[in-house]
């Protein structure tokens, strides 16, 4: 039997920090991944391939632009394979480098499927035969999540596409229905209208992105219906099947049913824990299969030597989110194994971030308007869009606007919301300001150079300072 101070399932971006960080504590550390490659779902099939895909796609909408800035650009058009290529080359070079990582000697790596046989012991299933017994005085669980199948009648059979399959296939559908109206949905829908099919986003409630603001939501969505995506939302998912001309979905409306071909579906109805072959209860733990594994603000799970971090704990599906969840995890554990009574670390979500990489962007941190109305804050929110700003004006991208919200009284910055070019870089700006706990008025005394993008934040700043 083996034994270690801390064990990590799970070797994705949550996990391999965790390990670092433990290691880095002196603790006798492994990690156990059970995948037959390397790196989590990050790198594997989610950010860094979807991203790649994303900017193929924007820079064919960029050159499809040309005209308007003086420009000629004929024969516009793309080579599917080349693109899936280009995934594959980038993310075997970024996998490549997390198996480097994970195969560096300052903790070991165990290769197989990993189970609770008791609260400290583990047993693993060898990808390459055989099984293994661990034993550990504290364990983290960051196995991830994996794609939510709804039971949808007919839509199993119609078999259709996840976004594993998306981020693989050269030979893309020339029209799609994506169902879900999250991050991957939208993100996906931007892709593949990029790239001119015809796309219908299908979803049950009247607003997508359900974690943002209704006014950012809606900028989004006018942003990709300008560009041709077509949205159906506040509606039932019936039924699905398939016919001679493609694929079908059937949807219910208050008043009416619809149905809505296209040659494929794409199902992006979100994703649930990886915890179905764990065995949680083995290890004291009455989690049904499938569900998250509840975790409190010191990351730790009602066994109290059994942390969680990641996708799993059911929480945020970020990856900055689940490295932090990891990295105080193996502090934590740390301490518990050092025994001094020192007091726990527990995680700060002030400064969540969020970004969707459609066309707008989108990106927010912070508190949004209705969680601090939630909250019973006494709050000011200002706006300013980007069709009344020199920059953006200037690189032909006006959807969308920026928003910051502040305490009425004390004028801190409380969240931010960004819709428009570069969303997704511009809300760092934000950021360092909630880190450092930053005035409205504060924040006006920051130099923002002349033309750019970023000075653009100083208009709302200026009205709440007032």
């Amino acid at each position: 039997m083996s034994e270690f101070d801390f064990v990590v399932l799970g070797g994705g971006s949550g996990g391999y920090a965790a390990a670092r960080t433990a290691a880095g504590e002196g603790l006798r550390t492994a990690v156990i991944d059970g995948s037959r490659e390397l790196g989590g779902l990050c790198i594997l099939r989610g950010c860094m391939p979807s991203k790649t895909l994303i900017e193929s796609a924007n820079r064919l909408q960029d050159m499809r632009e040309a005209p308007e800035f003086g420009l000629k650009a004929k024969d516009i058009g793309f080579d599917a394979a080349k693109i899936i290529e280009r995934k594959r080359r980038l993310i075997s070079e970024f996998a490549k480098y997390r198996t480097e990582q994970l195969e560096n000697g300052k903790f070991a790596l165990i290769r197989g499927q990993a189970r609770f046989a008791s609260p400290h012991e583990i047993l693993v299933s060898l990808l390459g035969g055989g099984e293994q017994t661990v034993r550990a005085e504290t364990i983290l669980v960051a196995t991830g999540s994996v794609i939510r199948h709804p039971d949808v009648p007919g839509l199993a059979q119609a078999k259709p596409l996840t976004s594993d399959d998306v981020l693989d296939n050269d030979h893309p559908p020339k029209s799609l229905i994506v169902l879900g109206a999250g991050p991957v949905a939208l993100e996906m829908a931007h892709y593949h209208r990029g790239l001119g099919a015809d796309v219908t986003v299908v979803q049950r409630s009247k607003q997508v992105l359900s974690s943002m603001d209704r006014d950012v939501a809606d900028a989004v969505q006018r942003g990709m219906e300008r560009h041709g995506t077509k949205f159906v939302l506040g509606c039932r998912i019936l039924q699905a099947g398939t016919s001679s001309r493609g694929k079908w979905v059937r949807v219910a409306h208050d008043d009416r049913e619809e149905t809505i071909e296209a040659d494929e579906i794409l199902l992006a109805l979100g994703r649930d824990p990886a915890t179905s072959q764990l065995d949680l209860p083995a290890a004291g733990l009455d989690i049904a299969p499938g569900r998250a594994l509840a975790t409190s603000d010191t990351q730790q799970t009602l066994v109290p030597h059994i942390f969680g971090a990641g996708d799993v704990t059911g929480k945020l599906e970020i990856v900055h989110i689940a490295i932090e969840q990891g990295e105080i995890a193996a502090r934590n554990a740390a301490r518990l194994l050092r025994g001094t009574g020192e007091p726990l670390e527990t995680i700060d979500y002030r400064l969540r971030l969020f970004a969707v990489f459609t066309q707008p962007e989108a990106a927010m941190v912070g508190l949004t308007e209705r969680e601090a109305s939630g909250l019973g804050l006494d709050f000011a929110a200002a706006t300013y869009p980007f069709d009344d700003h020199g920059k953006s004006i200037v690189h032909g991208k006006t959807d969308g606007f920026v928003k910051l919200i502040a305490d009425r009284k004390s004028g801190e910055i409380l969240g931010g919301a960004v819709v428009g070019p570069h969303a997704s870089e511009l809300i760092h700006e934000i950021v360092v300001a909630l880190r450092y706990r930053s005035t409205a008025a504060e924040f006006l005394k920051i130099p923002h150079y002349h033309p750019t993008l970023s000075e653009i934040w100083t208009y709302p700043a200026e009205e709440l300072a007032g």
